[in-house]
């Protein structure tokens, strides 16, 4: 019988509606916990989730059976919707419109692992904007700064 066989590591960049400093210390575990139980119900692996009070980061390896995007979707929509369950200052919360997805190699992965952790240090140097730039620069991706912010 054949099989279909896949190992993609997808890091995952994305903000809060217009960048609203709204995520706190002390919501953090519980909501990178909760979005790790949701990849998990989704049949995407977990590695990495931190979050700075603007934006999360994700690294998971992406189920063989669910498209990025759906996947994205069902994240971004579930955790939209427990943090707004969650504490009534989140009431009007949502994330931004759009997202990064970077694929990572294998040997990358314990590197971003790292940089995920760091992220506090990392942001005393660098804002999220210039961090999120940097990422599609790297990829080589294109954009148009009109629309990547909301």
């Amino acid at each position: 019988m054949p099989q279909s066989l896949a190992k993609l590591y997808t890091h995952l960049v994305f903000s809060t509606k217009h960048r609203e400093r709204c995520l706190t210390d002390e919501i953090g575990a519980d909501l990178h916990a909760y979005m790790g139980g949701t990849l998990n119900g989704m049949g995407c692996i977990p590695i990495e989730i931190n979050s700075e009070p603007e934006h999360i980061h994700a690294l998971f390896l992406l189920s063989r059976t669910i498209a990025l995007a759906e996947a994205i979707g069902q994240l971004k929509t579930s955790s939209n919707e427990w943090l707004r369950g969650r504490d009534a200052r989140f009431a009007q919360f949502y994330w931004q419109g759009g997202y990064g997805a970077f694929s990572v190699s294998q040997s990358g992965v314990e590197e971003l692992r790292q940089y995920i952790r760091d992220q506090r240090e990392h942001h005393k140097r660098m804002s999220y904007q210039d961090e999120f730039r940097a990422f599609l620069r790297r990829y080589e991706i294109e954009f148009d700064e009109g629309y990547v912010w909301d």
